[in-house]
């Protein structure tokens, strides 16, 4: 593939996403329907360099989702998501094969068809997660949980399925399967550890090129060696690439590199996706295509929110996350095709599979992004999926407080404010979602609220009608803008101080009621303004307060 051809690709792309973001719509859409377009005009036709670029958006994508979580974070989800995803996978896969029995579909068709509505998209999930950044709430740590107990079972089929070709179950395979997983785990541990802190700090930190370069290289060849010669796969090399790097300092510098690479190489992916769906004989299909979408979409969630509301979830925690898995995965395509390659099914089935991909992926990008709205509408007839003391939500054991402050977020600049707090005798409640956040400051004995401040009853627990102000330190700007029309809706409204990323959010917090909004990057340059007024350009007095600085940094 020459650069005119993908000069080509990325304009048609490119095309469709500003129509689809000028009228609001999810850039995903516009890059399958860009693809769809371009297979159209025979220009996508080199299937195999595009799936291979694709790939490395996917892999490059996880390695992200990778960095963000640390290694340290997989016990705090572990247990739930294993139990979660296992019993999805094995209710979900018996209503959909029932389903085909049902409608009359071969039997081993029907099995195939099962396993392939099992499996929820990682990377559809993954990126739409991370444009909300909610990958470190809670749900998404279960979900993100889930999708790793599905990758290990898909791929566990797939062994499977190659092993009953013959008519034996192959017990060695899947004994070797079991060690190589473990052997690979315990690798990726060590090095995160041991191995690579020191490796990097050594010789790779003092050069940024350098340490994008390396980074890159580690992300694609692990996920080549765990996608090649283990036999797992590019998706799950490219996340434990990303947590063998987790603990390292640079590992936010490492993320912020690599994500414009991802995009660009995701957009292939789409676009490939796209593709697939010219050639398909629809009206064969139809019946068929909107019953197993139908089974996707709505069914398979509700099973989620079945499992987690046994498991004594709340119904906002189960709600988000089952939404999140409301879609077919690509994993599914994998072993439909392999099914084909066996001959054990036809290519109508594999058809079938791709539209409702394509569909399921679409809906269900819409239902993602707006989870939060649908749940607010619909609040109340969840209840039958909630108990009545709900794991996920801990209020506080003291006496309610008044006149307090409010902390929303506490994993940087929230830190820093706590010792001034407690300085200053000044009560405070803290309200934060991710999993180590809590255990961390409830083993240090602070006030908080484990959840998210967008739900209603959190912000009826955080008692923001009594308290004397209100900092908002997270970066979501949707979840700032409900926290400010929850605060104006008040009779007694605290005085508020926000975080924005960019100024145009800041002037929108400010015309929401805001009464101060911080924007670091114009922090930024005010302090170094006023440390240039106060030291001057050439001052040995500026270098003492850089040692005083430094010193704060270390004993903080």
């Amino acid at each position: 593939m020459d650069i005119p051809h993908i000069s080509v690709l990325l304009a048609v792309a490119a095309f469709f996403g500003v129509v689809l973001r000028r009228f609001k719509q999810p850039l995903l859409i516009g890059y399958i329907l860009a693809g769809a377009v371009l297979a159209a005009l025979g220009i996508l036709e080199d299937q195999q360099v595009i799936e291979s670029l694709g790939n490395i958006g996917v892999t490059l994508l996880l390695f992200l989702v990778g960095l963000e979580m640390n290694i340290r974070e997989l016990p705090s989800v572990g247990k739930s998501a294993l139990l979660i995803g296992l019993t999805q996978i094995l209710i979900t896969f018996l209503l959909s094969f029932l389903t085909g029995i049902f409608f009359q579909i071969d039997i081993i068709d029907a099995a195939y068809l099962g396993l392939a509505v099992s499996f929820s998209s990682t990377i559809v999930i993954v990126k739409l997660l991370s444009e909300k950044n909610t990958l470190n709430s809670l749900y998404g740590k279960i979900t993100v949980g889930i999708l790793l107990v599905q990758d290990f079972a898909a791929i566990l089929i797939m062994i499977l399925l190659a092993g009953i070709d013959g008519g034996i179950m192959n017990a060695a395979a899947i004994i070797w399967f079991i060690v190589k997983a473990i052997l690979l785990f315990t690798s990726v541990w060590v090095l995160s550890r041991k191995v690579f802190p020191y490796f990097f700090d050594k010789y790779i930190a003092s050069s940024p090129d350098l340490i994008f370069i390396v980074s890159i290289a580690w992300a694609l060849g692990l996920a080549s060696f765990v996608a090649g010669p283990l036999g797992f796969s590019l998706e799950m090399g490219g996340l434990l690439a990303g947590l063998a790097l987790s603990n390292l300092p640079e590992h936010l510098e490492i993320g912020s590199r690599t994500k414009p690479l991802k995009d660009f190489f995701l957009t292939i992916f789409f676009l490939s996706l796209g593709a697939m769906l010219i050639n398909i004989e629809l009206t064969l299909i139809l019946i068929p295509m909107l019953v197993y979408t139908v089974l996707v979409i709505f069914v398979k969630p509700l099973v989620v929110m079945a499992i987690m509301a046994f498991m004594n979830f709340r119904r906002r925690t189960s709600f988000l996350t089952s939404v999140s898995l409301g879609q077919i995965s690509e994993f599914s395509l994998k072993i439909v095709s392999v099914g084909v390659v066996l001959e054990h099914i036809g290519r109508e089935t594999l058809a079938l599979t791709v539209m409702v991909t394509a569909v399921s992926m679409i809906l269900s990008t819409y239902l993602i992004l707006g989870a939060e709205k649908l749940f607010n509408k619909i609040n109340q007839r969840l209840l039958i999926f909630e108990r009545k003391k709900p794991k996920d939500l801990v209020y506080l054991k003291n006496d309610p407080i008044n006149d307090h402050v409010v902390l929303v977020g506490c994993l940087r600049t929230g830190l820093r404010l706590l010792p001034f707090l407690k300085r200053k005798n000044i009560p405070y409640i803290i309200v934060d979602f991710n999993p180590e956040i809590y255990n961390r400051l409830s083993t240090e004995g602070h006030p908080l609220i484990f959840g998210d401040i967008t739900d209603s009853e959190i912000l009826e627990a955080s008692r923001i009608n009594r308290a004397r102000l209100v900092v908002s330190t997270i970066d979501s700007f949707n979840d700032n803008l409900v926290l400010l029309e929850y605060i104006n809706r008040l009779e007694k409204k605290p005085m508020t101080i926000f975080t924005a990323g960019t100024r145009s959010n800041a002037l929108r917090f400010y015309k929401n009621g805001a009464d101060y909004v911080i924007v670091p990057e114009i922090v930024a340059g005010d302090h170094i303004r006023n440390l240039l007024k106060i030291y001057g350009i050439k001052s040995q007095r500026l270098k003492i307060a850089g040692k005083y600085h430094f010193n704060r940094l270390i004993f903080s």
